[in-house]
Protein backbone atom coordinates (compact mmCIF):
# COMPACT_ATOMS: atom_id res chain seq x y z
CA UNK A 1 0.00 0.00 0.00
CA UNK A 2 1.03 3.66 -0.85
CA UNK A 3 2.29 5.43 2.46
CA UNK A 4 0.79 8.77 0.45
CA UNK A 5 -2.49 10.60 2.05
CA UNK A 6 -5.27 12.91 0.64
CA UNK A 7 -4.93 15.11 3.37
CA UNK A 8 -1.36 16.97 3.05
CA UNK A 9 1.45 17.09 6.03
CA UNK A 10 0.54 20.12 8.06
CA UNK A 11 2.71 23.01 7.21
CA UNK A 12 5.46 24.70 9.64
CA UNK A 13 4.95 28.55 10.22
CA UNK A 14 7.40 30.95 12.20
CA UNK A 15 7.63 34.56 13.17
CA UNK A 16 9.95 35.98 10.91
CA UNK A 17 10.47 38.84 13.68
CA UNK A 18 11.25 35.95 17.09
CA UNK A 19 13.93 34.24 13.54
CA UNK A 20 15.77 37.49 13.34
CA UNK A 21 16.18 37.63 17.42
CA UNK A 22 17.19 34.11 17.99
CA UNK A 23 17.56 32.54 14.91
CA UNK A 24 15.84 30.69 12.26
CA UNK A 25 15.71 27.44 13.51
CA UNK A 26 15.77 28.32 16.88
CA UNK A 27 12.44 29.66 15.82
CA UNK A 28 10.87 26.73 14.14
CA UNK A 29 11.65 24.23 17.23
CA UNK A 30 10.37 26.90 19.73
CA UNK A 31 6.86 26.95 18.14
CA UNK A 32 6.45 23.41 16.81
CA UNK A 33 7.26 23.06 20.80
CA UNK A 34 5.09 25.54 21.87
CA UNK A 35 2.18 24.09 19.60
CA UNK A 36 2.23 20.65 21.60
CA UNK A 37 0.65 22.47 24.75
CA UNK A 38 -2.56 22.90 22.62
CA UNK A 39 -2.55 18.65 22.17
CA UNK A 40 -1.11 17.33 25.54
CA UNK A 41 -1.02 17.61 29.26
CA UNK A 42 1.79 19.32 31.03
CA UNK A 43 2.76 19.27 34.21
CA UNK A 44 2.74 22.49 36.49
CA UNK A 45 6.23 22.15 38.68
CA UNK A 46 8.16 25.05 40.18
CA UNK A 47 5.57 28.12 38.65
CA UNK A 48 6.01 26.14 34.91
CA UNK A 49 4.36 23.91 32.76
CA UNK A 50 6.60 20.99 31.69
CA UNK A 51 6.01 18.70 29.00
CA UNK A 52 7.70 15.68 27.97
CA UNK A 53 8.08 14.58 24.18
CA UNK A 54 9.16 11.68 22.76
CA UNK A 55 12.49 12.30 20.65
CA UNK A 56 10.67 9.79 18.10
CA UNK A 57 7.90 11.90 17.73
CA UNK A 58 9.88 15.30 17.23
CA UNK A 59 12.03 13.23 14.86
CA UNK A 60 8.93 12.67 12.91
CA UNK A 61 7.53 15.68 12.78
CA UNK A 62 10.75 17.84 12.06
CA UNK A 63 12.16 15.11 9.19
CA UNK A 64 15.17 17.82 7.70
CA UNK A 65 16.52 17.25 11.52
CA UNK A 66 18.88 14.15 12.96
CA UNK A 67 18.94 13.71 16.54
CA UNK A 68 22.43 15.61 17.04
CA UNK A 69 20.44 18.34 15.35
CA UNK A 70 17.84 18.64 17.73
CA UNK A 71 20.00 18.36 20.45
CA UNK A 72 21.93 21.50 19.21
CA UNK A 73 18.47 23.58 18.59
CA UNK A 74 16.94 22.98 21.81
CA UNK A 75 20.79 23.58 23.77
CA UNK A 76 21.03 27.44 21.96
CA UNK A 77 17.02 27.93 23.66
CA UNK A 78 18.42 26.95 27.11
CA UNK A 79 21.68 28.88 26.34
CA UNK A 80 19.38 32.15 25.37
CA UNK A 81 17.32 31.75 28.24
CA UNK A 82 13.71 30.77 26.35
CA UNK A 83 13.47 27.35 27.46
CA UNK A 84 14.06 25.13 30.37
CA UNK A 85 14.72 21.27 30.35
CA UNK A 86 15.59 18.44 32.18
CA UNK A 87 16.52 15.62 29.99
CA UNK A 88 19.81 13.91 28.97
CA UNK A 89 20.68 15.39 25.44
CA UNK A 90 18.19 14.56 22.63
CA UNK A 91 20.97 12.65 20.64
CA UNK A 92 21.43 10.42 24.02
CA UNK A 93 17.56 10.22 25.41
CA UNK A 94 14.64 8.94 24.12
CA UNK A 95 12.82 12.01 25.79
CA UNK A 96 12.43 15.59 25.82
CA UNK A 97 11.30 17.00 28.88
CA UNK A 98 10.53 20.95 28.25
CA UNK A 99 9.11 24.24 29.58
CA UNK A 100 8.93 27.79 28.35
CA UNK A 101 10.65 29.99 30.14
CA UNK A 102 7.29 31.69 31.38
CA UNK A 103 6.21 31.41 34.83
CA UNK A 104 2.26 29.77 34.73
CA UNK A 105 1.21 33.23 36.76
CA UNK A 106 2.12 35.47 34.07
CA UNK A 107 -0.09 33.69 31.06
CA UNK A 108 -3.36 34.87 30.89
CA UNK A 109 -5.98 33.20 31.74
CA UNK A 110 -8.15 31.33 29.41
CA UNK A 111 -11.88 31.81 29.62
CA UNK A 112 -13.89 28.72 30.06
CA UNK A 113 -16.58 28.38 27.09
CA UNK A 114 -20.11 28.70 27.61
CA UNK A 115 -21.68 25.28 28.46
CA UNK A 116 -23.44 24.89 25.12
CA UNK A 117 -26.85 25.28 24.62
CA UNK A 118 -29.69 22.34 23.75
CA UNK A 119 -29.08 21.85 20.54
CA UNK A 120 -32.48 22.99 18.31
CA UNK A 121 -34.51 20.97 16.16
CA UNK A 122 -33.21 23.20 13.36
CA UNK A 123 -30.38 25.52 13.40
CA UNK A 124 -31.16 28.84 13.78
CA UNK A 125 -29.17 32.61 13.18
CA UNK A 126 -27.69 34.08 16.36
CA UNK A 127 -25.78 36.83 17.47
CA UNK A 128 -21.49 36.41 17.39
CA UNK A 129 -20.73 35.56 21.43
CA UNK A 130 -18.08 37.75 22.85
CA UNK A 131 -16.02 34.87 23.61
CA UNK A 132 -16.23 33.42 20.39
CA UNK A 133 -12.79 31.62 18.65
CA UNK A 134 -12.75 29.92 15.26
CA UNK A 135 -12.16 26.00 15.15
CA UNK A 136 -8.70 24.19 15.19
CA UNK A 137 -10.04 22.48 11.73
CA UNK A 138 -10.83 26.19 10.53
CA UNK A 139 -7.45 27.14 11.53
CA UNK A 140 -5.05 24.64 9.98
CA UNK A 141 -7.49 24.90 6.55
CA UNK A 142 -6.40 28.09 6.55
CA UNK A 143 -2.82 27.23 6.39
CA UNK A 144 -3.26 24.20 4.10
CA UNK A 145 -5.05 26.05 1.61
CA UNK A 146 -4.07 29.55 1.67
CA UNK A 147 -0.31 29.62 3.71
CA UNK A 148 -1.91 31.82 5.86
CA UNK A 149 0.20 31.17 9.74
CA UNK A 150 -1.86 30.35 12.63
CA UNK A 151 -1.00 33.55 14.81
CA UNK A 152 -1.95 36.12 11.64
CA UNK A 153 -5.48 34.44 11.57
CA UNK A 154 -5.93 34.88 15.44
CA UNK A 155 -4.79 37.86 15.10
CA UNK A 156 -7.62 39.01 13.35
CA UNK A 157 -9.78 37.91 16.13
CA UNK A 158 -10.86 40.70 18.33
CA UNK A 159 -11.32 43.22 15.45
CA UNK A 160 -13.83 40.81 13.79
CA UNK A 161 -15.53 39.93 17.10
CA UNK A 162 -15.93 43.70 17.72
CA UNK A 163 -17.40 44.72 14.00
CA UNK A 164 -20.60 42.01 13.90
CA UNK A 165 -21.42 42.74 17.12
CA UNK A 166 -21.24 46.29 16.62
CA UNK A 167 -23.55 45.37 13.28
CA UNK A 168 -25.81 43.39 15.51
CA UNK A 169 -26.37 41.20 12.68
CA UNK A 170 -26.66 37.66 12.89
CA UNK A 171 -25.25 34.49 10.75
CA UNK A 172 -25.56 31.03 10.75
CA UNK A 173 -22.07 30.63 9.75
CA UNK A 174 -19.78 32.71 11.80
CA UNK A 175 -16.94 30.03 10.74
CA UNK A 176 -16.58 30.76 7.08
CA UNK A 177 -17.73 34.69 7.62
CA UNK A 178 -14.15 34.51 9.85
CA UNK A 179 -12.13 32.35 7.07
CA UNK A 180 -13.39 35.31 4.15
CA UNK A 181 -12.44 38.31 6.75
CA UNK A 182 -9.10 36.26 7.44
CA UNK A 183 -8.44 35.35 3.86
CA UNK A 184 -9.07 39.37 2.94
CA UNK A 185 -6.98 40.75 5.37
CA UNK A 186 -3.83 38.16 4.36
CA UNK A 187 -4.90 39.41 0.92
CA UNK A 188 -4.13 42.86 1.42
CA UNK A 189 -0.92 42.19 3.47
CA UNK A 190 0.53 40.36 0.44
CA UNK A 191 -0.02 42.69 -1.70
CA UNK A 192 1.43 45.72 0.62
CA UNK A 193 4.42 43.98 1.03
CA UNK A 194 4.21 40.55 3.66
CA UNK A 195 5.69 40.87 7.31
CA UNK A 196 6.03 37.18 7.13
CA UNK A 197 8.84 37.19 5.39
CA UNK A 198 11.97 37.08 6.61
CA UNK A 199 14.23 40.60 5.87
CA UNK A 200 17.73 41.23 4.97
CA UNK A 201 19.56 41.90 7.57
CA UNK A 202 19.20 45.43 8.88
CA UNK A 203 22.33 47.81 8.65
CA UNK A 204 24.08 48.32 11.49
CA UNK A 205 24.65 52.14 11.99
CA UNK A 206 24.74 54.23 15.25
CA UNK A 207 20.98 54.30 15.87
CA UNK A 208 20.39 50.22 15.90
CA UNK A 209 18.88 48.65 19.15
CA UNK A 210 18.14 45.35 20.09
CA UNK A 211 14.12 44.35 19.48
CA UNK A 212 11.53 44.40 22.39
CA UNK A 213 11.75 40.78 22.14
CA UNK A 214 15.71 40.66 22.59
CA UNK A 215 15.36 42.70 25.50
CA UNK A 216 12.84 40.88 26.85
CA UNK A 217 14.68 37.79 27.00
CA UNK A 218 17.84 39.87 28.79
CA UNK A 219 15.00 40.89 31.39
CA UNK A 220 14.00 37.62 32.44
CA UNK A 221 17.82 36.46 32.47
CA UNK A 222 18.19 38.83 35.53
CA UNK A 223 20.52 41.82 33.14
CA UNK A 224 19.67 45.26 34.18
CA UNK A 225 18.33 47.37 31.36
CA UNK A 226 20.99 50.12 32.02
CA UNK A 227 23.99 47.43 31.73
CA UNK A 228 22.03 46.58 28.33
CA UNK A 229 21.48 49.99 27.22
CA UNK A 230 25.15 50.86 28.20
CA UNK A 231 26.62 47.79 25.64
CA UNK A 232 25.10 49.02 22.40
CA UNK A 233 27.38 50.76 21.78
CA UNK A 234 30.45 49.24 22.19
CA UNK A 235 28.69 45.92 20.34
CA UNK A 236 27.73 48.08 17.18
CA UNK A 237 31.50 49.64 16.96
CA UNK A 238 32.74 45.82 16.75
CA UNK A 239 30.63 44.58 14.04
CA UNK A 240 31.30 47.66 12.32
CA UNK A 241 35.11 47.68 12.64
CA UNK A 242 34.48 44.10 11.51
CA UNK A 243 33.19 44.84 8.08
CA UNK A 244 29.53 43.50 8.00
CA UNK A 245 27.00 43.16 10.50
CA UNK A 246 25.73 39.50 11.18
CA UNK A 247 22.11 38.06 9.70
CA UNK A 248 21.70 37.60 13.46
CA UNK A 249 22.04 40.77 15.24
CA UNK A 250 19.58 40.32 18.01
CA UNK A 251 20.69 36.72 18.76
CA UNK A 252 24.59 38.24 18.76
CA UNK A 253 23.08 40.71 21.09
CA UNK A 254 22.03 38.40 23.18
CA UNK A 255 25.28 36.13 23.18
CA UNK A 256 27.37 39.80 23.99
CA UNK A 257 25.22 40.71 26.72
CA UNK A 258 25.09 37.33 28.08
CA UNK A 259 28.59 37.41 28.36
CA UNK A 260 29.74 40.34 29.59
CA UNK A 261 26.96 40.35 32.12
CA UNK A 262 28.23 37.09 33.71
CA UNK A 263 31.99 38.83 34.01
CA UNK A 264 30.56 41.88 35.29
CA UNK A 265 29.03 40.22 38.02
CA UNK A 266 32.33 38.17 38.87
CA UNK A 267 34.20 41.13 38.79
CA UNK A 268 32.01 42.59 41.91
CA UNK A 269 32.14 39.07 43.93
CA UNK A 270 35.91 38.58 43.23
CA UNK A 271 37.15 42.57 42.76
CA UNK A 272 41.27 42.91 42.85
CA UNK A 273 40.85 46.84 43.82
CA UNK A 274 41.33 48.18 47.36
CA UNK A 275 38.94 49.39 49.33
CA UNK A 276 38.05 51.20 52.47
CA UNK A 277 36.27 49.44 54.93
CA UNK A 278 32.92 50.50 55.42
CA UNK A 279 30.96 51.28 58.50
CA UNK A 280 28.15 48.53 58.15
CA UNK A 281 30.46 45.70 56.92
CA UNK A 282 29.90 42.45 56.99
CA UNK A 283 31.97 39.03 56.48
CA UNK A 284 30.89 37.08 53.70
CA UNK A 285 28.74 32.99 54.89
CA UNK A 286 32.42 31.46 53.36
CA UNK A 287 34.10 33.43 56.38
CA UNK A 288 31.67 31.68 58.94
CA UNK A 289 32.51 28.42 57.48
CA UNK A 290 35.94 28.56 57.65
CA UNK A 291 35.85 29.45 61.37
CA UNK A 292 33.52 26.55 61.94
CA UNK A 293 35.83 24.42 59.98
CA UNK A 294 38.43 25.76 62.38
CA UNK A 295 36.36 25.11 65.27
CA UNK A 296 36.02 28.88 66.24
CA UNK A 297 32.85 30.17 68.23
CA UNK A 298 31.58 32.38 65.82
CA UNK A 299 29.64 33.98 68.92
CA UNK A 300 32.84 34.79 69.94
CA UNK A 301 33.76 36.05 66.33
CA UNK A 302 30.50 38.24 65.64
CA UNK A 303 31.71 40.16 69.43
CA UNK A 304 35.02 41.02 67.86
CA UNK A 305 33.99 42.41 64.62
CA UNK A 306 32.98 45.99 65.76
CA UNK A 307 36.76 46.60 67.25
CA UNK A 308 38.06 45.20 63.83
CA UNK A 309 35.74 47.72 61.90
CA UNK A 310 36.53 50.73 64.15
CA UNK A 311 40.33 50.10 63.93
CA UNK A 312 40.29 49.86 60.16
CA UNK A 313 38.29 53.16 59.69
CA UNK A 314 40.71 54.81 61.88
CA UNK A 315 43.46 53.64 59.94
CA UNK A 316 41.96 54.60 56.29
CA UNK A 317 43.87 52.17 54.77
CA UNK A 318 42.56 49.92 51.79
CA UNK A 319 42.52 46.06 51.16
CA UNK A 320 41.79 43.99 48.50
CA UNK A 321 40.11 41.37 50.82
CA UNK A 322 38.62 42.60 54.28
CA UNK A 323 37.47 38.99 54.74
CA UNK A 324 40.94 37.57 54.66
CA UNK A 325 41.69 40.47 57.29
CA UNK A 326 38.76 39.52 59.29
CA UNK A 327 39.92 36.00 59.45
CA UNK A 328 43.22 37.04 60.13
CA UNK A 329 41.85 38.90 63.30
CA UNK A 330 39.53 36.49 64.74
CA UNK A 331 42.31 33.78 64.76
CA UNK A 332 44.65 35.57 66.36
CA UNK A 333 42.09 36.97 69.44
CA UNK A 334 40.88 32.84 69.66
CA UNK A 335 44.54 31.59 69.90
CA UNK A 336 45.30 34.86 72.59
CA UNK A 337 42.17 33.76 74.91
CA UNK A 338 42.95 30.35 74.93
CA UNK A 339 46.79 31.01 75.50
CA UNK A 340 45.33 32.99 78.48
CA UNK A 341 43.27 30.48 79.76
CA UNK A 342 46.39 28.06 79.58
CA UNK A 343 48.25 30.40 81.89
CA UNK A 344 45.53 30.35 84.26
CA UNK A 345 45.32 26.67 84.74
CA UNK A 346 48.85 26.65 85.12
CA UNK A 347 49.17 29.24 87.68
CA UNK A 348 45.91 28.41 89.27
CA UNK A 349 45.68 28.81 93.17
CA UNK A 350 49.02 30.69 93.46
CA UNK A 351 48.85 34.07 95.77
CA UNK A 352 51.24 36.50 96.27
CA UNK A 353 52.95 39.43 95.40
CA UNK A 354 56.32 37.42 93.99
CA UNK A 355 56.29 38.29 89.83
CA UNK A 356 56.24 34.08 89.10
CA UNK A 357 53.01 33.75 90.72
CA UNK A 358 51.40 36.37 88.35
CA UNK A 359 48.31 34.90 86.23
CA UNK A 360 49.39 37.50 83.45
CA UNK A 361 52.78 37.92 81.80
CA UNK A 362 51.25 40.96 80.03
CA UNK A 363 50.61 44.53 80.98
CA UNK A 364 46.63 46.24 80.03
CA UNK A 365 49.02 48.68 78.25
CA UNK A 366 50.53 46.15 76.15
CA UNK A 367 46.95 44.22 75.45
CA UNK A 368 45.51 47.82 74.19
CA UNK A 369 48.46 48.72 71.96
CA UNK A 370 49.14 45.11 70.53
CA UNK A 371 48.00 45.30 66.66
CA UNK A 372 50.12 42.65 65.29
CA UNK A 373 46.75 40.95 63.79
CA UNK A 374 47.18 43.86 61.43
CA UNK A 375 50.17 43.35 59.97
Amino acid sequence: MSDSSLVPERQLVFSPGLAATIGLEETILLQHLQVLFEHRQAQVQRNHAWLNVERSYLLTTLPFWNAVDLHRITRSLVDKGVILMESPPLHSSEHLLFAINEPVAAQQPVAEPAPPAPAPSRRSAALLPVHWSPSEDLLQLLGLNHNIPRQFALDQLEDFIFYWRERGETSHAWENKFRQHVVSNWRRQQSQGSKFQVEAPTALDNHWQPSADAMEIMARGGIDRDFIEQAVPEFILYWRERGAAPKELNSKFIQHIRIQWARYTSSLEHSTEPKRIVDHWQPSADVYDILRMSHIDLDFARSVLPEFIVYWKDSNQAHTSWNSKFLQHVKYHWAKRHQLQQTDKSHGGQQGTDSTGRTRDRSLEDDLTDTSWAS
